[in-house]
């Protein structure tokens, strides 16, 4: 390529250091504004500007702080649970046990220690057949005889009954 250039401008620099320093908080075309570019063709630079095609060492110098930045904030299973152990002890320091405990409880989780189970006991009727439909109606029917079957007054006694012995 004969007209490409052999170094990035200042301009160009700081286009790239504010495209990923702020990602997410700023636009490609706010950041070509703030790097200096004409105001009515920031969105034009901004997006020129990220092409390997037409500025390959812009794009490169993008990659490379990208790179940078997620080598220095990596999450690591190591790192992530020693972060975690300092908080821990910087709460105790402090006296907030229930920070200490929650810090604990985090680097249990992700040392996977706990197991989160969570079972749906909720079914809709139409997902079930003939066969369990009748089994859902004879065992409903079963432990609610004396209810549907008895007075009012019987089924007070039985219910009471049962709940005096579930105490016990």
């Amino acid at each position: 390529m004969a007209g490409v250039p052999k170094r990035l401008t200042e301009q160009q620099k700081k286009f790239a250091e504010l495209l990923v320093y702020n990602e997410g908080r700023m636009t490609p075309t706010e950041c070509a504004k703030e790097a200096g570019y004409a105001e009515g063709s920031c969105y034009v630079s901004a997006s020129r500007l990220r092409n390997p095609n037409l500025y390959p060492l812009v794009a490169k110098y993008i990659s490379e702080i990208r790179q940078e930045v997620q080598a220095k904030y990596e999450v690591s299973f190591e790192a992530h649970i020693t972060e975690l152990g300092r908080i821990r002890q910087e709460a105790l320091k402090k006296g907030a046990f229930s920070a200490a405990a929650n810090a604990e409880v985090a680097r249990g989780k992700a040392a996977g220690l706990y197991i989160e189970q969570r079972i749906n006991l909720t079914g809709k009727i139409e997902d079930m057949s003939l066969d369990q439909l009748e089994a859902k109606m004879r065992k409903i029917h079963e432990d609610h005889k004396v209810i549907i079957e008895g007075t009012a007054e019987e089924a007070a006694e039985i219910l009471l009954d049962k709940d005096e012995d579930e105490e016990s």
